[in-house]
């Protein structure tokens, strides 16, 4: 059975970083609540790879996604994303984000359309317990993004499971539908 997801950073070390097709998903967790940032990336037709001291760098043009997790006691709630502390940021305003209500309050957002980042972009270390997860183009890998969500979402987010299963597949899809690429056969 083909492997769906690695660590990133396990997988630049093995040589095992796919040059087409590549899916990056990046968590920001807060260390004192459920606040959580993730930021999805596709990228296609990689130049070249290389690692710093903070992160990877990859040499292509990528697809950017933002998911944005807000318990029902975070106290900046009305305060756009785009301006919050660069620990709670994420580049959109209200209007440009999808938005779900939970049973328990939670709000979790998510990019109406992907960012476009031209020639570069590099993914941060993970620190504590955020990680880098690269996800392999497979006939399933769709399938296999909404149940890494749905599970971090409820598990690390405290999102009800319910609630998580029904956003996951909708970032999923949005994923599906914003981040491929013109060739592709997806």
């Amino acid at each position: 059975m083909p492997v769906k997801a690695m660590d990133l950073f396990d997988a630049y070390n093995r040589s095992s970083l796919p040059q087409e097709h590549g899916y990056l998903v990046s968590s920001f967790f807060s260390p004192s609540s459920a606040y959580s940032r993730y930021e999805v990336v596709s990228y296609n037709n990689v130049k070249s790879i290389y690692a710093s001291e903070d992160g990877l760098t990859f040499q292509t043009d990528g697809k950017k996604l933002y998911i944005l997790v807000e318990p029902q006691n975070f106290p900046m709630k009305g305060e756009e994303p785009y301006v919050r502390k660069s620990t709670e940021q994420i580049p959109h305003r209200f209007n440009e984000l999808e938005s779900f209500t939970c049973k328990n309050q939670t709000r979790i957002y998510y990019s109406k359309k992907a960012i476009m980042s031209y020639g570069s972009f590099t993914v941060m270390k993970p620190v504590g317990i955020n990680f880098a997860i690269v996800f392999y183009y497979l006939p399933d890998m769709f399938d296999s993004l909404a149940l890494f969500f749905e599970k971090t979402f409820n598990k690390e987010a405290q999102v009800p499971l319910s609630d998580a299963r029904k956003v996951a597949k909708g970032v999923a899809e949005k994923i599906r539908e914003a981040m491929a690429w013109e060739y592709s056969s997806e």
